[in-house]
């Protein structure tokens, strides 16, 4: 809206210049005061722009105002005249619905039609006048008209995108429910059978070890021994299948498609060389996990695009990077912040490094870790 604003204040603004240039040897003081009347509206119609009504009302004082800034001058057809009434027609096309700038043209016209009326023109002058007129009317009406038909299409677009996103993120939503209740399912299984089963299976070599002869009694004990293991890990594996936080890339990923709901946000990432491969710890997972979580954020807090690129790769499986890249508009004064420096710190404690590339054109956030395990060891 400030755009509109500024872009009307101009057009004006080079009008005025021109015209006041051309007609200041002649202008009286009734004529500076109908200019500065026209001027105060001028600045003050855009901030009325939720009182339609009032807007008319000022077009329609403008439109009048024309005939004693530019009459008499010279009886004879003023050129500044017409151009401002024009700008004046076109701007309250643009602020106003059709009904509201019908009725200022109609009091523009009116007021042309009194200035030609002042003026002493020939008959070839009033027909191209008046044919000049006609034609920028309907002009004006038909860009109405197709102005109104992308504004109505717009919003029925931002209607359907809106219809999409909610749609989507119940999908995402059902789609973890989903996924959430198949390992609850899978949990149980496992608990109400091979659980079960386990337990079972400890209560005979207990009764069986009570029985069983000295010599047998040690090797009773460690398939017991061995028996509570199975019983502990499967009890863990029950409780990871509960769990409903994804960690490493998977969590990244989710990430992602949150923001991209969420934020209103595109991001384009890709997966290459064996990233989902990549022999990642469960403390470089998060690590890295909280790092494009901060780049992200970042963008939705201090970038003026809504775009991020998010590439993941193990180049040679020796090493797991990321990049977090997107497009900056303008120059500005760059500082790395509390949110970098904390990324940067905790990529160092799981052996990585961070790289902040700041150009005219983008911004770039890279994090690289060294795998633990490649190439084996040396010792």
């Amino acid at each position: 809206m400030k755009k509109t604003y500024f872009v009307w204040l101009t057009i004006h603004f080079i009008v005025w210049i021109i015209t006041f240039w051309r007609i200041a040897a002649e202008v009286n003081a009734r004529q500076l005061m109908g200019m500065s009347i026209f001027l105060i509206i001028l600045f003050i119609v855009p901030l009325l722009k939720d009182k339609p009504l009032i807007q008319t009302f000022l077009f329609c004082v403008q439109s009048l105002l024309v005939i004693p800034i530019f009459y008499p001058i010279n009886n004879g057809l003023s050129l500044y005249a017409i151009l401002i009434q024009t700008v004046i027609m076109a701007e309250a096309v643009f602020y106003l619905s059709r009904t509201k700038s019908l009725i200022v043209i109609t009091v523009q016209l009116v007021s042309a039609v009194m200035i030609l009326m002042l003026s002493t023109l020939t008959a070839s002058q009033m027909v191209w006048s008046t044919l000049y007129f006609l034609l920028i009317v309907a002009a004006l009406l038909y860009h109405q008209v197709i102005h109104n038909q992308e504004k109505e299409a717009h919003l029925s677009n931002e209607a359907l995108i809106e219809e999409y996103r909610r749609m989507k993120r119940q999908l995402l939503v059902e789609e973890q429910q989903a996924r959430q209740d198949e390992r609850m399912l899978i949990g149980h299984e496992i608990h109400d059978s091979v659980g079960h089963k386990l337990t079972a299976l400890l209560f005979q070599f207990e009764a069986f070890r009570l029985t069983a002869a000295e010599k047998d009694k040690e090797t009773v004990g460690k398939l017991k021994d061995l028996a509570e293991q199975s019983l502990e890990e499967t009890r863990q594996a029950v409780r990871s299948f509960k769990q409903r936080e994804v960690g490493g890339l998977q969590g990244v990923i989710q990430l992602i498609r949150k923001l991209e709901i969420e934020s209103f946000m595109k991001i384009n990432f890709s997966v290459k060389h064996g990233a989902f491969a990549a022999p990642l710890t469960g403390e470089q997972s998060f690590a890295i996990y909280r790092a494009v979580q901060e780049a992200l954020t970042n963008i939705m807090k201090h970038s003026s695009t809504r775009e991020a690129q998010v590439n993941f790769e193990s180049p040679g499986g020796s090493i797991f990077r990321f990049e977090v890249i997107n497009a900056v508009t303008h120059d500005r004064y760059f500082q790395e912040g509390y949110g970098l420096k904390a990324m940067r710190e905790r990529l160092e404690k799981v052996g990585g490094t961070l790289e902040i590339d700041y150009e005219t054109h983008r911004f770039l956030v890279r994090g690289t870790i060294r795998l633990a395990d490649w190439g084996g060891s040396d010792d």
